[in-house]
């Protein structure tokens, strides 16, 4: 109860003063992206359970002579790469945390496609509300293994405290301004996590 206290002040706040820069990047993804401004995809919350999560978009349309999308490579923008490296796309999620739907820290929320290739113990992450950040952010954000970062988000679920929240959040604002561990595509730099699992199965057998 006093996390999500914390998630609905914290997030008030915080609309109330970033309200401006918001409103100016929506009309410049406007410009530059086109519409939709925002990107809304389905990722499991609390439980498992799927909500919509929203963000800025940060990619244009664009598609190969087969009608199927380009590469996320292909497809950013220089300014989309600004938005997710300053973390500027993630503003909107902040309207998921007054929604309930998320946490100002946590567990990042990832694809519904990953669920059935998280290990028992590595499902204990959706214990706790997804967040905007979260230890594994702040300790190697995208260029971390996913080993690693799973392991960082279920010693998060066992070791929570509003004074970790707090001082996750310091060290999130903190990276941001350093470009500390900012990859603006994560798929560059390691594989989507049901490849990589499904290529040790294979070299298991």
């Amino acid at each position: 109860m006093l996390k999500r206290i914390f998630d609905i002040f914290f997030s008030v706040i915080a609309l109330f003063f970033l309200c401006p820069i918001i409103a100016c990047l929506i009309l410049l993804v406007r410009i530059k992206l086109g519409s939709p401004v925002f990107f809304r995809q389905v990722r499991p919350g609390k439980d498992g359970k799927p909500f919509e999560m929203i963000k800025l978009r940060s990619m244009r349309d664009a598609l190969d002579e087969n009608g199927m999308p380009l590469p996320d490579s292909e497809r950013i923008t220089p300014f989309g790469r600004f938005l997710r490296a300053s973390s500027l796309d993630e503003l909107p999620e902040l309207w998921n945390v007054l929604k309930g739907n998320m946490s100002i820290v946590g567990p990042r929320p990832l694809l519904m496609e990953y669920l059935p290739f998280y290990t028992e113990n590595e499902m204990r992450r959706h214990q706790v509300r997804p967040g905007i950040t979260g230890w594994a952010q702040i300790n190697g954000r995208n260029t971390a293994a996913w080993d690693e970062r799973l392991k960082m988000d279920v010693w998060y679920v066992d070791n929570k405290s509003i004074l970790l929240d707090i001082k996750i959040i310091i060290l999130t604002i903190a990276n941001v301004f350093m470009r500390k561990g900012v990859e603006a595509d994560p798929r560059s730099v390691m594989q989507d996590l049901h490849v990589e699992r499904m290529s040790h199965e294979k070299l298991k057998g």
